[in-house]
C-alpha cells in the first residue's frame, strides 16, 4: 500500500499488538487477475522464528480452493474515523480520514486433517471466548464432524508486514490535540479508540 514516510509503521511488535487487537480482516487472492475477498476472524501466532496467521472459512466458499500454495494479502484496518477541517488553525484545509491500516503478505498452507482443523477451532475458542470451552466440550461428537465437514482451516507464512498509522502526523501538536480531543467525545466507538491512540501519541 501507498505509505508516506509520516505514516509508515516500523515496529513489528507493534503491528503484530493492531493485528490482535482488530482480528478481523479481509482475505484477498487472485485468479486470472479476477481479485476475490473473504472477511474472517484471523489469530496470530508464532512458531520458531516464523509468524502465521490461522483461519478457517465454509467449504462452501469457493475461495478456500485458491489458496494452496498461493500468495494472499490479508488487510486489517481499524480504527478509523473522518476528520473535519473545523480542528484545523487555518481555514484553508479540507475533510480527510484518519485510520490503522495493516497488509499481511504471505503463502498459505492448507489444514485438511480432522485434527488440524480442530486445533484451529480450539485456538479460535480460547482467542475469542475461552468461556465457550467447557460448553464446546460437551458438544456431541457427530455435531462436531458435521461442522468440520462444512468448513476449511488454513494458516498463512508471513513474508511480508506492512503497516500504516496516518493520525495527522502533517498538522501541528496543537491541531493532533484538537483532533484527539475531538475524536474522544463522539459517539462511534472506532473514532474514540483512534483518539485515545492519537491522545496516547502526543
Amino acid at each position: 500500500m501507498y505509505i508516506p514516510p509520516k505514516f509508515k509503521l516500523t515496529d513489528e511488535s507493534q503491528i503484530r499488538a493492531y493485528i490482535c487487537q482488530y482480528p478481523f480482516a479481509t482475505l484477498i487472492t487472485a485468479v486470472d487477475n479476477y481479485p476475490i475477498a473473504t472477511h474472517l476472524p484471523f489469530i496470530l501466532e508464532q512458531e520458531g522464528s516464523e509468524w502465521y496467521l490461522l483461519s478457517h472459512m465454509a467449504k462452501a466458499n469457493p475461495q478456500w480452493r485458491q489458496l494452496k500454495n498461493t500468495s494472499t494479502l490479508v488487510v486489517f484496518q481499524e480504527p478509523h474515523a473522518y476528520i473535519s477541517p473545523t480542528y484545523y488553525e487555518k481555514e484553508e484545509n479540507v475533510p480527510t480520514w484518519n485510520y490503522i491500516a495493516v497488509h499481511v503478505y504471505g503463502t498459505v498452507e492448507m489444514l485438511l486433517e480432522p485434527e488440524q482443523a480442530i486445533e484451529v477451532l480450539e485456538k479460535s475458542i480460547t482467542t475469542f471466548e475461552k468461556g465457550f470451552q467447557k460448553q464446546w466440550e460437551h458438544l456431541d461428537d457427530g455435531y462436531k464432524k458435521r461442522l468440520l465437514n462444512s468448513m476449511v482451516a488454513f494458516r498463512i507464512k508471513i513474508e511480508t508486514l506492512e503497516g500504516k498509522e496516518k493520525l495527522s502526523q502533517n498538522k501541528t501538536e496543537k491541531e493532533r490535540q484538537a483532533i484527539a480531543e475531538g475524536l474522544l467525545t463522539i459517539s462511534d466507538s472506532s473514532a474514540r479508540q483512534l483518539g485515545k491512540i492519537m491522545k496516547n501519541k502526543l
